[in-house]
């Protein structure tokens, strides 16, 4: 049975799913104000129920079920302003964490760009400066070793500049992913191709979410494919996003290696799930000994 990675929203009572709407969060002072005028209400018509039983007799009795309702209707109230408090606060320190996470990311990036791909350029400018003079002494007929060592910089300059190159596409993709601008189900398909696991993809997506919610999803697909193939020792792993009742995405990613995966207070899960609770989502974590392993992402379709 799937349970709530650390850090997760618990789920909501079954009552409260079926009494309160998901909507109403987004907007709990008006709804609440709309059941609290609907419970008043209950409680005039029941006292005024009871206050008729010189007329109406046994039946004045039935002033009890619009009371009993007010009551009801007084307890969501009292849970959806909870809930609705627990929610502001997980976004706050979700989003306080994504703030320092991106923070992060942006320092680890100037550090990538200038010691590897502004080092090698640097190299590349140097040895193309080097071959310059070189061939340039030509001319002066200084022979045919200085020409073999012009074109051996040459070549080194255009390995240097390959592997530049090679490594600002990396950057970039772990930025924005080029092929997420043909849509999240080609881009999932394609990460999947690439992965050294065979990868069977289900993918039943009618119409794109939102950018926001796009690149969340695939970096999470990106990131559960990579534990598997490092972590699990499975043979197979599956790669499912799909939409569900409600207007959710649902990235699901399950292998059948060996289980006993955990999401730890400062393990690769958990940075998962702080940066789904960003757009109020939710991860789930089913990993037994022995496995098989299966982790679900729930996203809204639109940020």
């Amino acid at each position: 049975m799937s349970a709530p990675a650390d850090g997760s929203p618990p789920a909501r009572p079954v009552l409260m799913r079926l009494l309160v709407r998901e909507f109403e969060y987004r907007r709990p002072r008006r709804y609440a104000g709309v059941r609290i005028a609907c419970g008043i209400f209950n409680v005039v018509l029941g006292v005024a129920l009871l206050a008729s039983v010189p007329w109406t007799g046994p039946l004045a009795l039935l002033g009890v079920l619009p009371l009993a309702g007010a009551a009801l209707i007084f307890w969501t109230v009292y849970r959806l302003q909870q809930d609705s408090v627990r929610r502001v606060q997980e976004l706050e320190r979700s989003r306080t964490s994504l703030v320092d996470d991106s923070a992060a990311r942006l320092r680890q990036i100037e550090r990538d760009l200038h010691d590897g791909a502004q080092a090698q350029m640097v190299a590349v400018t140097m040895k193309l400066g080097l071959a310059v003079k070189k061939l340039g002494g030509m001319t002066d007929g200084t022979g045919q070793t200085d020409l073999d060592r012009a074109l051996e910089l040459v070549v080194a300059a255009h390995r240097g500049a390959k592997e530049a190159i090679a490594e600002l596409r990396d950057l970039c993709r772990g930025i924005h992913p080029t092929v997420l601008d043909q849509g999240l189900g080609i881009a999932l398909t394609t990460l999947a191709a690439r992965s050294d696991l065979p990868v069977e993809t289900v993918i039943d997506l009618p119409e794109r979410p939102s950018a926001a919610i796009e690149a969340i999803a695939y970096f999470c697909a990106a990131e559960l494919l990579t534990n598997v193939t490092k972590h699990s020792g499975a043979r197979h792993a599956t790669l499912e996003a799909v939409h569900v009742p409600g207007l959710q995405l649902r990235v699901r990613v399950s292998d059948d290696g060996c289980g006993g995966a955990q999401a730890g207070a400062r393990g690769g899960l958990a940075g998962l799930a702080d940066r789904i609770r960003t757009v109020d989502g939710r991860l789930q974590l089913s990993s037994p000994p022995g496995g098989p392993s299966v982790v679900t992402v729930e996203l809204p379709s639109h940020a």
